[in-house]
């Protein structure tokens, strides 16, 4: 009997670290290549978002939002690369540079709002020079609510308290760069 319940508790505890809530990319590692930093700002990289893909969503979600957040950002409350919300709940993958806005590479009702670079979409590593190693935390944030009643000039501290108002669960991602 003994060894049957442990076999049960076993397999049940094995299933439910299968099934968490994932953030994956195929196009990072640990740290971030010249692919995805920033084109600006003294940084010569080709600013490509990454290719992301997520899996086993809680019951409930009914939409997602993604950030890329710099905590080590030089400005008392970090620096938002990337600010992606009101993606349908059937999405499960962004292929790489859907963070270019002009490209139009995210479902219709998805929003790219501003960043702290001043503009919309993906915005890439780019630290100041000498500065160390800076920690960039990219999330996928699984929402109770379809649609956040939110516009692209929606500053990032307002998508982030309504984020993190709606959010049923979230994966991470965490990438360094350091110029």
């Amino acid at each position: 009997m003994k060894l049957k319940l442990s076999l049960l508790l076993l397999l049940i505890t094995a299933a439910s670290y299968a099934q968490t809530f994932t953030l994956q990319s195929r196009d990072l590692g640990g740290q971030a290549t010249m692919r995805q930093v920033f084109k600006g700002f003294g940084c010569e990289g080709e600013n490509i978002s990454p290719q992301l893909s997520w899996s086993n969503a809680p019951k409930g979600t009914k939409s997602y939002a993604i950030t890329i957040h710099d905590e080590s950002a030089p400005t008392g409350s970090g620096w938002w690369h990337w600010l992606v919300f009101n993606l349908p709940a059937t999405t499960t993958e962004l292929v790489a540079n859907a963070g270019d806005v002009t490209k139009k590479l995210l479902p219709a009702m998805a929003i790219q709002s501003k960043t702290d670079y001043g503009s919309y979409g993906y915005g890439g590593p780019c630290p100041p020079v000498g500065h160390g190693i800076h920690k960039y935390t990219m999330t996928i944030y699984a929402l109770d609510i379809e649609k956040l009643d939110l516009n692209q000039d929606t500053n990032a501290a307002i998508v982030g308290f309504n984020i993190n108002a709606h959010t049923i669960e979230k994966a991470s991602l965490v990438f360094y760069y350091k110029r």
